[in-house]
């Protein structure tokens, strides 16, 4: 639960920050505007209906600059009635946190993903990326007067976390734009960018003079940071009083997510080691031989949406999912919800055989259960109930990794070339990585839909799937 303060108070406590991010980017605007006018780039945008005096790309963005201006001291005052103006409306905090479940969380990143990934010719563009950073920027200073949203990402743990979100999108971009650049020089029959700078440089004295730089400034960030920020320190771990929620560092939040869906063996040693074992495995398995030494997307599109996908829905958004909404009790809380102890949300999860040795024959009026061995049995027959019992989901995991591939074969033309090209032995072994793969969140939605436990649930033997 968050410890909250009068709300007058934290709007004090707030608004020096609130108002420096303002200031910051109005800043940042103004240097935009004025990069743009001095290049020699600025374009009319439409000519005012009176005076007919063209309006430009850097008027626009210094109007921005002047938006944020204004905001800052409204933000610095403190004051309840001001702070509102600059605050989400209450209705549309309380739509956001009935609307988002993990659910719509998970498919909303898949289907940002594809979004981004189809129009990435426009999104890349600078004016494009330049004007979503402010509206990201903007979003997140409007949220920040909401005690519970700033109870979380201004907490010290979370603070770099709320960086690397802001510094992976960056750099997320800057490649897509390399990539974009590139793919339209190749089309035209030019060379990438990349091969345009030969020029060979020394590692000295070129290379650890670049690194000395780096090192020393990245040295005084961090003590300018050490001292600025309290660091996240709390009583001494005591094994019978542990936090509620209790949470691993941020880098292993994403294993953390997984145990809610799998076993420890699974979540914690068979997926992790399939993402190193194919991490291996892609010299052997990449029959594309392009796309080697410069950035591209069109030459490698399957490759490119493979490692995006894996990389940022299946890792990174485990992670922001695991910081920012996982709260009390592991439950899922809205980015406006206070993380309320006591909230209890009624899970009736079931495993696979339940649904198939129960549920159905309910449907139809027979009364079923799920096959026991008799007292007394021995091993042996314990062991062939228990194989009769998970029979559904045995098959559906054998038929999901062997029959599956080659049915893409048939009914994919892509699949089919993949499968000519690469043969069988590598394109069994790319097909079965990628269906592991999808099996977290296959997983993820059969929980939140169909509260779908274990496919293969034997706890006598320590075998849950």
């Amino acid at each position: 639960m968050h410890s909250h303060v009068p709300y007058e108070t934290f709007l004090h406590q707030i608004a020096g920050f609130l108002g420096s991010f303002y200031l910051v980017l109005a800043v940042m605007n103004a240097f935009a505007a004025l990069v743009i006018w001095q290049s020699g780039r600025d374009k009319v945008l439409f000519r005012l209906p009176i005076s007919k005096l063209p309006f430009t790309v850097s008027m626009a963005w210094l109007g921005v600059s002047i938006f944020f201006t204004i905001l800052a001291p409204i933000a610095f005052s403190g004051r309840q009635d001001w702070m509102e103006i600059i605050s989400l409306p209450q209705l549309l905090r309380s739509g956001v946190n009935r609307a988002m479940n993990p659910t719509i969380y998970s498919v909303g990143s898949m289907v940002l993903l594809l979004i981004l990934f189809f129009l990435r010719k426009y999104v890349v563009q600078p004016p494009m990326a330049w004007g979503l950073l402010n509206l990201s920027a903007l979003l997140m200073g409007m949220s920040l007067t909401d005690q519970n949203f700033a109870a979380i990402v201004t907490k010290p743990d979370n603070v770099p976390i709320v960086g690397l979100v802001f510094l992976l999108g960056f750099f997320t971009w800057l490649s897509a734009y390399q990539a974009v650049r590139n793919d339209d020089r190749l089309k035209q029959g030019l060379g990438p960018e990349e091969k345009l700078d030969d020029e060979k440089v020394l590692v000295w004295p070129d290379l650890v003079y670049t690194e000395l730089i780096c090192m020393v400034a990245l040295t005084a960030f961090l003590i300018v940071w050490a001292i600025a920020l309290q660091a996240p320190l709390e009583e001494p771990a005591s094994s019978v009083k542990t936090p509620n929620p209790s949470k691993a560092p941020w880098y292993f939040l994403g294993l953390q997510e997984m145990l809610v869906y799998y076993d420890p063996w699974m979540a914690g040693v068979v997926l992790p080691s399939m993402v190193i074992n194919g991490l291996m495995a892609i010299p052997y398995i990449d029959f594309n031989k392009k796309g080697n030494g410069y950035y591209t997307i069109d030459q490698r599109k399957f490759a490119y949406l493979t490692f995006q996908f894996g990389f940022l829905v299946l890792w990174v958004t485990l992670i922001v999912m695991g910081t920012f909404l996982r709260g009390p009790n592991w439950n899922f809380f809205g980015p406006y919800e206070i993380w309320d102890a006591h909230k209890v949300e009624a899970l009736n999860n079931r495993d696979l055989s339940e649904f198939f040795w129960i549920d159905l024959p309910d449907l139809v009026g027979w009364g079923l259960s799920r096959p026991k061995a008799p007292e007394g049995s021995s091993e042996m027959m314990k062991v062939g109930y228990a194989i009769v019992r998970e029979l559904p989901g045995i098959l559906l995991v054998i038929g999901y990794l062997t029959i599956l591939p080659p049915m893409l074969v048939v009914v994919s033309k892509f699949f089919r070339d993949m499968f000519i090209r690469m043969g069988f032995i590598r394109y069994m072994v790319l097909t079965n990585l990628l269906l592991m793969m999808m099996l977290l969140p296959l997983k993820m939605l059969a929980r939140w839909t169909v509260n779908l436990k274990y496919v293969i649930s034997m706890p006598e033997y320590m075998l849950n799937f």
